[in-house]
């Protein structure tokens, strides 16, 4: 059972709360991820109760990710039309990778230990997946349930974190730009599946 589960949870669940927002504020200023020490210094707490929480840094990397908890990026006034639902929840989707881009980054870098299993992880667990399924839900029947999915990965492969950093990194856009290219293949991609199953 974890240790904050366990007696006072109350005063335990304000202390985990602290460390985790002191390890969101260190990885937003950029720079090396911040250890366990670095987030106890800065929430004020000692180092022997942080590591009751966070046993190890990768534990309070995930625990720090972003938390998003909506079920639908769609805008409210897209209405039933796919390209305006689709593209208004890329949109949506691009604003949260670069409004907390060095959370992101260092998501990815966990992300790619071999060591990191797939649970532990929001960046593994295909949320912006379900959120692209339900903007393209109104193209039932048009297109069956594996066709929806389908489109909604090849989007999420153009769209996101990794995108963003290819393309800032590697191809030296400006954020803006790297944006406007994401945008650009998500509606690219929609477009085709439309055409290969309308093909008049």
């Amino acid at each position: 059972m974890r240790y904050e589960l366990t007696g006072r949870t109350r005063q335990k669940q304000r202390t985990r709360d602290a460390l985790v927002a002191a390890a969101r504020a260190l990885v937003a200023e950029g720079g090396a991820a911040p250890t366990v020490e670095a987030a106890a210094e800065a929430a004020s707490v000692s180092r022997t109760t942080a590591y009751r929480y966070f046993p190890t840094q990768k534990a309070l990397l995930v625990a720090a990710h972003p938390e998003i908890t909506v079920n639908s990026l769609v805008p409210d006034d897209a209405g039933d039309d796919p390209e305006a639902r689709l593209l208004g929840a890329v949109d949506a989707f691009i604003r949260i990778v670069v409004d907390t881009e060095h959370q992101q980054r260092t998501m990815l870098r966990l992300s790619l230990d071999p060591d990191t299993s797939r649970e532990s992880l929001a960046l593994r667990q295909g949320r912006a997946i379900i959120w692209f399924e339900d903007a393209l839900s109104p193209l039932r029947p048009r297109l069956t349930d594996a066709e929806i999915h389908r489109l909604a990965l090849s989007v999420r492969s153009a769209v996101g974190i990794e995108s963003l950093v290819w393309l800032t990194d590697v191809a030296r856009l400006t954020r803006e730009e790297a944006a406007e290219r994401m945008h650009w293949s998500a509606r690219a991609l929609l477009r085709q599946t439309l055409a290969d199953v309308d093909p008049d």
